[in-house]
Formats: C-alpha cells, sequence, structure tokens
C-alpha cells in the first residue's frame, strides 16, 4: 500500500519538510515547558563552546550534548504525544514507553553536564578561566 503523503520529491520535499520541522519546534517550545527551558539553556551554552572550546572538536562536543538534549526530548515529547494519542487511559505499557523517554532526556542532561563540568575543570586546572 503506497502512503498519498509519500509522494513529493525534490525541492518541494525539502521546502515542506522544513516547513514541518518549524511547526514541529514552534509547537515544542509552546507545549513543552521543559523544552523551553533547555533551548534557553542551549542559547548560553551553544556561544559559550565557543569561548570554552580549545578547538573545534571541543568546541563541537560541548555544542553538540547541548543540542542532543533538545533533540532527545523532541523524540520524548513525539513519544508521549502519540502514547497520548492512542489512550489516555492508565496502561503498563504506556507507562514504560514514556518512563524509557524520560530515562534517556535525563541521560542525555547527565552527558551534557558532565562534558561542561569536565570541560571547565580543564580550564580552571590550566589556569585558564576565560577559555581559550
Amino acid at each position: 500500500m503506497t502512503n498519498p503523503y509519500k509522494g513529493r520529491t525534490g525541492l518541494d520535499r525539502i521546502v515542506r519538510a522544513a516547513g514541518y520541522s518549524a511547526e514541529g519546534l514552534r509547537a515544542a517550545y509552546a507545549g513543552e515547558s521543559a523544552f523551553r527551558q533547555e533551548v534557553w539553556a542551549a542559547i548560553v551554552l551553544v556561544p559559550a563552546a565557543f569561548w570554552l572550546g580549545r578547538g573545534w572538536a571541543e568546541i563541537a562536543l560541548l555544542a553538540g550534548t547541548a543540542l542532543l538534549v533538545l533533540i532527545v526530548e523532541l523524540l520524548n515529547s513525539a513519544v508521549e504525544a502519540v502514547v497520548d494519542r492512542v489512550s489516555l487511559d492508565r496502561h503498563e505499557l504506556s507507562k514504560r514507553a514514556k518512563d524509557f523517554g524520560s530515562a534517556a532526556v535525563m541521560l542525555s542532561l547527565l552527558l551534557c553536564g558532565g562534558t561542561w563540568a569536565a570541560a571547565l575543570w580543564e580550564a580552571l586546572a590550566q589556569h585558564r578561566p576565560w577559555g581559550g
């Protein structure tokens, strides 16, 4: 069976996909307080990665972990939306799906926090508190 919504190709597909992505970001920001908080943290952390990082690899690692938190939060929100769409009744499988998503967000936050703590620790240990 062919999906009637999958018939787009080329530039039209790219433009529409970008629009759907923008809609998803707007909806997540408007409806998910955790995502809003993480966006604001990323607004601080991504530029700070350029200040603290000593090379492109370190900058990418610091900025990437901040962006990874947003990615995982979006996926968690998608899982929660699908579970709620299927049924609002309490069910063990629904709980497990939501708990798995929550655990993934927690792990991404721990990775981000640990990466930033290690970079800050190294910067302070080398007496370079202003980065560079």
